[in-house]
């Protein structure tokens, strides 16, 4: 995502990391856009504080005042505290498939984004963790719902973004066994939180039977895990409807000569 940004013309006043967990990505963004305001915004007030302490680290560590860094706020990504219009750059890494309907957070980054302003983000696709679905068969959900990146697209589009790009890319991460693939899982925070999970204990003949689906996967020695990573960026441009559907027509001032 840093790398896409080399490619836009863009010199935010203000910036809104959506999803912002523990802040990894604040360094780069300030690095790049020194003179803007960085907002972190996260659901967890825990991420935000652990993101508080390691920021306190690094500003020792480069000797940096405290002001330098990124303002934290806990909220939800789909019912933003903001004013509309009032960010030129929302950057949304990794925080898209962890909601059950993205759709009221495109909707909110749209809003909050003055025209012009450019929506990026990254999610995980479809195939992300198909192994781990295809070993346990057992008619429970094992990871999240992840959603296409075509269906990203028309969303954008019905949110009132234009011009939206959508790419991906697959990443295959190889572990020893499945405890190291769970422990890392786990680490990351990326436990299913899926409805149609199992709320109780796995059977350890389940376990099992998964374990051994999933061995079978085997190649040189190492068990593999797919990652379809989704980038997708677009612009805010001037509304064309007003909220009750009615087309708004602009007229621009004579010029003088």
């Amino acid at each position: 995502m840093q790398e896409r940004l080399d490619y836009v013309n863009l010199a935010p006043a203000t910036i809104l990391d959506l999803g912002c967990s523990r802040g990894g990505s604040f360094p780069g963004l300030m690095a790049r856009y020194p003179k803007a305001r960085l907002l972190g915004l996260d659901l967890s007030p825990n991420m935000l504080n652990a993101g508080r302490v390691q920021s306190s680290a690094w500003q020792r560590w480069t000797g940096l005042g405290k002001n330098s860094g990124a303002e934290r706020l806990a909220a939800d990504a789909a019912k933003l505290p903001l004013k509309s219009r009032s960010t030129s750059l929302v950057w949304s890494n990794l925080l898209l498939h962890w909601l059950d309907d993205p759709l009221p957070a495109l909707a909110e980054a749209h809003r909050v984004l003055e025209v012009g302003g450019l929506f990026m983000f990254s999610t995980l696709g479809p195939d992300s963790l198909k192994e781990l679905r295809s070993a346990f068969a057992d008619g429970y959900a094992h990871t999240q719902r992840f959603i296409d990146m075509h269906d990203l697209g028309d969303m954008l589009v019905g949110c009132g973004f234009a011009d939206p790009v959508m790419d991906m890319e697959v990443i295959t991460l190889t572990y020893d066994d499945l405890d190291a693939m769970f422990a890392e899982l786990r680490a990351a925070g990326s436990a299913c939180a899926m409805k149609a999970r199992r709320h109780g204990l796995t059977g350890r003949g389940v376990l099992q039977a998964g374990r051994a689906a999933y061995e079978a996967l085997r190649r040189d020695g190492k068990l593999p895990a797919t990652f379809e990573v989704v980038y997708g960026h677009a612009w805010k441009a001037e509304a064309k409807q007003a909220a009750d559907g009615r087309a708004i027509v602009r007229f621009d001032p004579p010029r003088r000569k």
